[in-house]
């Protein structure tokens, strides 16, 4: 009888796999393989060799292509890629801010591995939870909670309360590398600090290196809706000032978060695609500080029904505001705005450094019929299964004065009739650009579009926004008496001196500047407001000479104060993925005012192709002076 066959030896071709999969850069010595994708093993018999005809191997595996992207360019930019930008700021200033993902860095498929072990679900279930660790929908929820620390010893503490003394201010982070590293060192403790821009990051690293196609996504004006009624409900004193929201509703200046391709089989058909994830914990979802995978097709359409979180992730781009003035302790409604939320949808473009508006993919055009349909569609459903919150929403749609910029809008419109026209336009208009240490210059212009004389009386505020649209107190106000006779236009002039607004600042450098409006005789008030971003100086940086593997390269890092006085504690971080084994943290001490200086970092690039250094520059006055640049490395002389 013919002796069966007996393997002595399997070769796994590790290194030529690899490369195929384009694995090579998290190892040459391991299998890491991408599903869908043909791969060679070979096998090596005692005895005697395997006889065709005679012999029968059997080889299981089960694969499946639910994460495919049929495009090489979008898998390389969305797979591959291990750099790129989070835009922030706000939507009239759009900031790209360099970031190091370093998905195929040392350890870190292994770190994502023990992240996966460290969920609830594997400490409750193991074998069920790796049973269901082929489905992307599955597995992006369970990595989606484990970013934030909420309900487990997840990667990243969250803080808005701009106290960070026990942490690392989120702005300083340039990274996910250095925080995974982190985490991993200290036993799976939660890093301090993130904020949305560093959750997304984070996941992006995460589910890049684990092999789903990921991008960050920033949204300007961005909804969080806490009662789920579609309505981000914000209050105002006679002033113009904007209040503390007792509901937490609130408009972000810009939040940030993911989208994940994947298969969506638990859907009707047509919902697969692109699926937001959110890791910034903001509401529960089954219980858990998740959000998501909620298809973008159905957040467009108002499928707010349909897993995971849509109705959420829907009020974030395509929610109405309601204005509310507060006097005497009570609340009038006098605004609604249905353009408000959800602006300049931004993610990097694919293999350029460029910005992608992706708004359409989210939302009709504003004000346009198909976009109020979806908007009543979505209200409808949610009204269907569960009951209103205290400020109902009205089933019929009233019109508001669009918002553009910082465009007028009247506060006079307790029954909202078609018939309510603004007489009297204001609005801002910054005389020089808002860089940090400088004075605050800008105008409030005036116009009468009627024929009749107008008498206002224009109450002038500033105040520190949070990037979560958290606001604090004003901290300086103006008055105008502004007469204009039919048709007239006029400026008032306003400084705000950096003596005055440079104690009142948080990390996130914005300044809301509002005007409140009453006509002399006449209950119409006029609001009208602007953000402004302060900005800084950029780092330059500079890359002396051929850039090769394994030879010595020369980096130098240009820097300065912007301001007109002295900084202390000021501490430079450099990083980028192929080029330093780890971040390099320069210590630099105190800089004089308006100093301009300089260091050159040695370094030996150990992979090829193109790579990006990211920088940030820190003090006791400022958290993130950032810059960059792209290198590309070449394999030899």
């Amino acid at each position: 009888m013919e002796q069966g066959l007996e393997v002595a030896l399997t070769d796994l071709q590790s290194s030529w796999n690899n490369v195929r999969h384009h694995t090579e850069e998290i190892s040459s010595d391991r299998l890491l393989v991408r599903r869908g994708q043909a791969f060679n093993i070979t096998l090596y018999f005692r005895k005697r060799g395997f006889q065709p005809g005679l012999d029968n191997i059997i080889f299981v595996a089960e694969t499946g292509d639910s994460v495919y992207l049929d495009s090489e360019p979008q898998r390389q930019e969305y797979v591959v890629n291990d750099y790129g930008f989070i835009y922030q700021g706000n939507k009239n200033w759009i900031r790209p801010c360099p970031w190091n993902y370093g998905q195929f860095e040392e350890n870190i498929i292994d770190i994502c591995l023990e992240l996966l072990d460290k969920s609830l679900n594997f400490q409750i279930d193991p074998a069920t939870d790796c049973a269901l660790r082929g489905s992307p929908v599955y597995i992006s929820r369970v990595v989606c909670a484990m970013i934030n620390s909420n309900d487990d010893n997840g990667v990243l503490n969250g803080n808005w309360s701009e106290s960070y003394l026990d942490g690392i201010n989120p702005a300083e982070w340039t990274g996910s590398v250095a925080i995974l590293k982190q985490w991993h060192a200290t036993g799976c403790q939660p890093v301090r600090y993130g904020q949305c821009w560093v959750f997304a990051a984070i996941m992006c690293t995460v589910m890049r290196c684990l092999g789903i196609p990921t991008r960050v996504i920033t949204n300007f004006d961005s909804g969080h809706d806490t009662d789920g009624n579609l309505i981000i409900d914000e209050y105002y004193d006679s002033t113009g000032r904007i209040l503390e929201n007792k509901k937490k509703d609130t408009v972000w200046n810009f939040h940030v978060w993911n989208e994940c391709w994947m298969a969506r089989k638990d859907l009707p058909p047509g919902y697969g695609g692109w699926q937001v994830l959110d890791a910034t914990p903001q509401e529960t979802s089954n219980g858990l500080y998740c959000c998501g995978p909620a298809s973008v097709r159905a957040i467009k359409e108002g499928e707010v029904d349909l897993n995971y979180d849509t109705a959420f992730a829907f009020s974030m781009v395509n929610a109405d505001c309601m204005s509310w003035l507060v006097y005497g302790g009570k609340e009038q409604k006098i605004h609604r705005d249905t353009n408000t939320v959800g602006n300049f949808i931004s993610t990097k473009s694919i293999q350029s450094d460029e910005r992608d508006d992706i708004t359409e993919n989210y939302k009709y055009i504003e004000g346009s019929p198909q976009e109020r349909l979806v908007f009543m569609r979505a209200l409808q459903k949610l009204k269907a299964r569960r009951s209103e919150g205290p400020h109902k929403a009205d089933s019929q749609h009233s019109t508001a004065v669009p918002l553009n910029g910082d465009s007028p809008r009247s506060l006079h419109m307790p029954s909202l009739r078609p018939s309510d026209i603004v007489q009297v336009s204001l609005k801002f208009q910054l005389l020089d650009p808002p860089n940090m240490g400088q004075d605050i210059r800008f105008v409030l212009l005036a116009l009468n579009m009627s024929l009749q004389f107008k008498d206002l009386k224009v109450n002038l505020s500033a105040q520190s926004l949070l990037h979560d649209g958290s606001p604090l107190p004003p901290f300086w106000q103006d008055t105008a008496f502004i007469t204009l006779s039919s048709e007239e236009a006029k400026t008032h002039s306003c400084r705000i001196p950096y003596s005055q607004y440079s104690q009142y600042l948080s990390t996130d450098k914005l300044i809301r500047i509002s005007a409140l409006g009453e006509e002399k005789n006449s209950p119409e008030k006029i609001l009208v407001d602007k953000i402004i971003t302060l900005a800084y100086p950029g780092i330059m940086i500079n890359v002396l000479g051929a850039a090769i593997v394994n030879q010595p390269l020369s980096i130098q890092v240009l820097f300065s104060n912007p301001l007109s006085e002295h900084v202390a504690d000021c501490v430079l971080t450099v990083e980028g993925s192929g080029l330093f084994k780890k971040q390099q943290r320069v210590l630099i001490g105190v800089l004089k005012p308006q100093h301009r200086a300089s260091i050159t970092l040695e370094t030996v690039p150990f992979k090829s192709g193109q790579r990006q250094i990211q920088a940030n520059l820190r003090s006791n006055k400022f958290k993130d002076i950032k810059g960059y640049r792209n290198v590309y490395v070449d394999l030899r002389l």
